[in-house]
């Protein structure tokens, strides 16, 4: 079933509501794979009921461009999540999410400000309005993300806390390749060379990371793991650090879990990962 409309969504969830079942969401934007369906089976391991968010939200784009870029595939994506069995597909058109005259923003500090916040600007407050909008829409009891987009969690767990959201945000593992590549619908943008050398981002962050917990300087480690990406073909790295895994600050207290993330540029797609210190 596929619904376009709130008034629609909202109905139906209150009808699953009122005989007690708990109800879970997956927001995406589409061009799925099997990481989204990962998401999706986790859902339906945990909740009663599932929506499958479809909605490519204009207001996370940095530019037009970008927009344009993003695959739009609802037919397929559709195919795709009919064995696995989701309630519903809630793909709402952008009038819906933004009709005329829609002027709140919902801005996070902090987490959103580093890495790619501030490489984005706007980008954040682009995902926590949409997040808070269909959070609103679905009613969901919990809400499905994954771990490869590490930052988005993060802030979408402050998000949760500071407004007093009724959602529990449940962080789900990457989902990778064969070869190591963390799987995205930009992946399909990825021309087959360009794909043979992705994987050398996780091979350099992996070795980097294992050092690092073998106790080697992030300052020694990190550098090498970029010239590393770099002589492997990659156009550019934009960074690759290290961080407080909850706060996005600098991993200064060992005691606490890091987080490395990366960000760089291969075949004029900007690629994103991280694992765990």
């Amino acid at each position: 079933m596929i619904l376009r409309t709130v008034a629609e969504m909202r109905a139906l969830v209150r009808g699953w509501k009122s005989v007690g079942q708990v109800v879970g969401v997956v927001p995406t934007m589409g061009a799925l794979h099997d990481g989204h369906l990962s998401l999706v089976r986790a859902a339906k391991a945990d909740c009663a009921r599932v929506i499958v968010t479809i909605f490519v939200n204009p207001r996370q784009f940095n530019s037009p461009e970008d927009l344009a870029k993003y695959p739009k595939t609802e037919s397929t994506d559709l195919r795709m999540l009919a064995p696995i069995g989701a309630d519903v597909i809630f793909a709402p058109p952008p009038e819906e999410v933004y009709p005329p005259g829609f002027a709140a923003n919902v801005s996070i500090s902090g987490v959103a400000e580093p890495l790619e916040g501030a490489l984005r600007p706007g980008h954040f407050d682009g995902v926590a309005t949409v997040v808070t909008k269909l959070f609103g829409m679905t009613l969901a009891d919990r809400a499905y993300f994954g771990e490869k987009d590490w930052q988005q969690v993060q802030v979408v767990r402050r998000l949760v806390a500071d407004l007093n959201l009724p959602t529990e945000v449940v962080g789900c593992p990457i989902l990778r390749e064969p070869s190591g590549l963390a799987m995205s619908s930009r992946n399909a943008r990825l021309s087959p060379e360009a794909r043979a050398v992705a994987s050398a981002l996780f091979t350099a962050m992996s070795e980097a990371a294992l050092a690092i917990r073998a106790g080697q300087s992030p300052a020694t480690a990190l550098p090498r793991a970029r010239s590393r990406v770099l002589k492997a073909g990659f156009d550019r790295v934009e960074y690759i650090v290290i961080r407080d895994a909850e706060t996005l600050l600098d991993w200064t207290d060992a005691s606490r879990p890091g987080r490395l993330l990366a960000a760089a540029w291969l075949d004029d797609v900007r690629l994103i990962d991280n694992i765990g210190v």
